[in-house]
């Protein structure tokens, strides 16, 4: 994680995307939540990141994978209660033992008209967590760095609408778009990106793409 707030320090908002706040937005947070497994959540004595696969009757995103999250409540102090407040919903996570690591850049999804803050944490003591929220997940992952930095599982996104992007397949997670994008940039800071076959292209799935949306992810 040092290696990863030095470098967060050094690099401008435009690293992560060239979709910027334009203040019109509807202010969201997103919880990226890494920790090691200890077999019961996460591979055993390897680093983790929690995922979440969105209901497929969500109104935007539907069925994407993403980070726990949503939009910021009136109530919010902030980005990182938000965001905290929004895994308890979501999948149940207990705040003990969650440590902030740093907030990024705020970025835009202009298609579904947010501004996201992600906040970077470290589980000290993961617990059980679990689909708390049916209405807004379908599933809850502790997906494995080792498994997400592996060369076989990466590739570009591409749709004929033009978008090119970041991509994952593991856990039998297609994971694309603002979360594949944020997960590259990270994983690009700390040092822990691996060569892998950039010529290689998975198309989107038109399903995917429309359900999901494709503007304004990082890439």
């Amino acid at each position: 994680m040092r290696t990863l707030t030095d470098n967060l320090a050094a690099v401008p908002p435009e690293y992560f995307s060239r979709y910027l706040p334009g203040g019109t937005e509807t202010a969201s947070a997103v919880l990226i939540l890494f920790g090691r497994g200890d077999g019961r959540i996460g591979p055993n004595g390897h680093e983790f990141v929690v995922l979440t696969q969105r209901s497929s009757a969500m109104r935007s995103h539907a069925g994407q994978v993403s980070f726990p999250g949503g939009r910021l409540d009136p109530d919010d102090a902030g980005p990182v209660s938000a965001a905290l407040r929004e895994a308890r919903e979501e999948i149940d996570l207990g705040d003990q033992g969650v440590h902030i690591v740093a907030t990024l850049p705020t970025l835009s999804i202009p298609v579904s008209n947010s501004a996201v803050t992600p906040v970077l944490a470290w589980w000290a003591r993961p617990t059980p967590i679990r689909v708390r929220s049916p209405a807004e997940v379908e599933r809850v992952v502790a997906v494995s760095v080792r498994e997400l930095l592996e060369p076989a599982n990466r590739f570009t996104v591409t749709h004929p609408s033009g978008y090119r992007g970041p991509g994952f397949a593991v856990a039998d997670l297609f994971i694309w778009g603002f979360t594949a994008g944020v997960l590259a940039k990270v994983f690009d800071l700390a040092g822990l990106t691996r060569p892998w076959d950039r010529s290689r292209v998975e198309p989107l799935l038109s399903t995917v793409a429309l359900s999901a949306g494709g503007g304004g992810e990082p890439r």
